[in-house]
């Protein structure tokens, strides 16, 4: 069970150890984009072409879905990303229960957004866990973790990627001695659980009334989505890339200042610097800040916000 990219690695690792995957669940197709067309999830494409049988569930709750899945008998259930709690009807179906790979090191980052939760705090470690699906929110005990260190470069595009691929390979790893009952799980700290939220568009919006360090964690934490931006003469300017820079000069926060190195254009924020090294005008493809400022000479000295 899964839907987006992060949980394509975790199916393709199942195939190629040779388990047999009886059958893949994801969600619904919907449309996106701007014409609004049909997109198949990355997990129901990989299905597709491995010629697996598929379901798309709607309601988790209705009979029908309990059925539709316990018709496949499945021996164990593996959820990957799927950002749907099981019911219990569902949970009680395989025999040797459901687990699921999630991108932190819990008890820490429960929720959606773990690895960009991670980001936005500071964090400089995290990982992967394999852990026995209960009826709460990622709150069932661990078969496995793996930890991963966060580079100062990452952002939760990169660093999904990552923990895509570890989680998968420490799947398979664990999967013999789980099957073979060689595995006590272990209790969560439920004392030291913290929780993620849902990410939505108007999150990534700067505000450059925080400090420099913080807001350039979030220009990490939202690339590749939603994006952090901030406006420029009525457009959405969204940075793509941004360093920190601790030095105070006299401004308003959220004016544009010059600044030396490869980021040749900074904001002043509370606390400190957001210097910008790649950006991207509303309407218009990404580019550096260097490029940009040949194209816009009035940026320097403009405010943004």
């Amino acid at each position: 069970m899964g839907t987006p990219q992060f949980a394509v690695p975790v199916l393709q690792h199942l195939l190629d150890a040779g388990y047999s995957v009886i059958a893949v669940c994801t969600r619904p197709d919907k449309p996106a984009g701007r014409n609004k067309h049909i997109q198949w999830s990355p997990v129901k494409r990989l299905a597709v072409e491995q010629g697996l049988p598929l379901i798309q569930l709607g309601d988790l709750k209705a009979p029908q879905t309990h059925r539709e899945i316990g018709d496949f008998n499945p021996e164990i259930i593996i959820t990957a990303a799927f950002g749907r709690i099981l019911p219990p009807e569902i949970l009680k179906l395989p025999v040797l229960g459901c687990l699921n790979v999630h991108p932190s090191l819990l008890p820490r980052h429960r929720g959606p957004s773990p690895v960009a939760s991670a980001i936005l705090q500071g964090d400089t470690l995290t990982g992967v866990t394999i852990m026995l699906v209960d009826q709460g929110m990622d709150s069932g005990p661990i078969l496995a973790r793996r930890e991963k260190n966060i580079s100062r470069e990452d952002t939760t595009g990169s660093l999904t990627f990552e923990l895509a691929e570890l989680g998968a390979a420490l799947l398979v790893e664990t999967l013999p001695a789980w099957l073979h009952g060689k595995i006590q799980p272990t209790l969560q700290e439920e004392n030291q659980a913290t929780y993620s939220q849902m990410v939505t568009k108007k999150d990534g919006l700067l505000d450059f009334r925080l400090p420099a360090e913080e807001l350039w964690r979030q220009v990490k934490a939202y690339h590749p989505w939603p994006g952090a931006y901030t406006w420029w003469r009525g457009k959405r300017l969204i940075v793509h890339r941004s360093l920190p820079l601790n030095e105070e000069t006299r401004g308003a926060t959220g004016e544009v200042i010059a600044t030396p190195g490869p980021c040749t254009a900074g904001v002043i924020t509370r606390s400190g610097i957001l210097t910008l090294c790649q950006v991207q005008l509303e309407g218009k493809r990404l580019i550096s800040a260097v490029d940009f400022l040949r194209g816009q000479k009035a940026f320097i000295g403009s405010q943004l916000g």
